[in-house]
């Protein structure tokens, strides 16, 4: 049970920085502009700071002779996931069909998984490597094709390259090609702390800034009047909740993957949508207040269901704690 526990205190841990978020902005502690700047903070500084700190310290070709694999794990795990997205976007109005697909295929991939390698194997683990290698070009995927589900954002935006070549792929990137040339110890150590502390910083960022956008988008839209979409919400639930998981574990018991890949895969199948889900749907003409809806009620029930499932996932791949 130990998993399980480990894993709720990991998730509650995000849950407070969130709640903590949403009660500064709801009481005016800062202004709500003010998360403009700290999504630009966390987005282009801090989290690519975060990736490189982690390769720099821990990434080398002897230690990860397969590192070249993860990406195409990533791309295998992206494309059952989109294929499940757009069979169950059939199941809810077609009016927010757009929304429902883009929030089951967008995962949380960085930032929950980060935090429960960290509460499970502590600060420093070797799976972060593991994670960064294995989500290199989630980022370029999510600002290259989000537009593609909406009719709207096609009409409206372009490709920007600015986006695909983001500040996440370059320092992975760096970050790799500093480890395969051995140039570790040729940087000097205050650039490595000055890296690490600020890359530190990107989830407690992060959550801070979710909790502030839930209260934007969700206790002004009650004000005014707009309802709960309550159905579509649960079917969104069951099925990146709970169905998701259940999916790629089935998957993994049939193909038997190492560890590290099948833990990176199932800590990928059971988070909640990525926390940019109702930017993205803003930005596409899309029903902001939906993709909010989703992300809000998939990341409470994933207080629950993510334990659950590592646990469940620990039946079958034994953790080394």
């Amino acid at each position: 049970m130990n998993v399980f526990l480990i894993t709720l205190q990991a998730v509650f841990a995000l849950l407070g920085i969130g709640v903590l978020g949403f009660w500064i902005i709801g009481r005016r502690r800062v202004p709500s502009e003010t998360l403009a700047f700290l999504s630009t903070l966390a987005i282009d500084i801090s989290l690519p700071l975060l990736v490189l700190g982690n390769l720099i310290l821990d990434f080398s070709p002897r230690d990860y002779p397969d590192w070249w694999l993860m990406p195409l794990w990533w791309l295998g795990f992206t494309a059952v996931a989109l294929g499940l997205s757009v069979s169950a976007s059939f199941l809810v109005k077609k009016d927010i069909r757009s929304e429902f697909t883009i929030s089951l295929l967008y995962q949380n991939g960085l930032f929950f998984p980060i935090l429960i390698i960290t509460g499970i194997f502590g600060q420093g683990s070797t799976y972060l490597v593991t994670l960064f290698l294995f989500m290199i070009f989630f980022p370029s995927l999510v600002f290259s094709t989000y537009r593609l589900f909406f009719s709207k954002g096609l009409q409206k935006e372009s490709i920007s390259w600015r986006r695909i070549v983001n500040p996440v792929l370059i320092a992975t990137v760096v970050g790799l090609v500093i480890g395969l040339v051995s140039a570790t110890d040729h940087i000097p150590d205050f650039v490595v702390t000055i890296v690490t502390m600020v890359g530190a910083i990107a989830t407690p960022l992060f959550m801070l800034i979710l909790g502030g956008n839930i209260y934007n988008d969700l206790m002004y839209r009650v004000k005014e009047g707009h309802r709960w979409q309550v159905r579509e919400v649960v079917k969104f639930v069951l099925i990146k909740n709970f169905a998701f998981p259940l999916v790629f574990l089935g998957l993994l018991l049939w193909l038997k993957p190492d560890f590290d890949v099948a833990f990176i895969i199932m800590l990928q199948a059971v988070v909640p949508p990525i926390t940019a889900i109702p930017i993205l749907v803003e930005r596409c003409g899309g029903n902001r207040r939906i993709g909010s809806q989703f992300l809000l009620v998939s990341f409470l029930v994933s207080i629950g269901s993510i334990p659950a499932f590592l646990y469940l996932f620990s039946m079958f791949f034994l953790i080394p704690l």
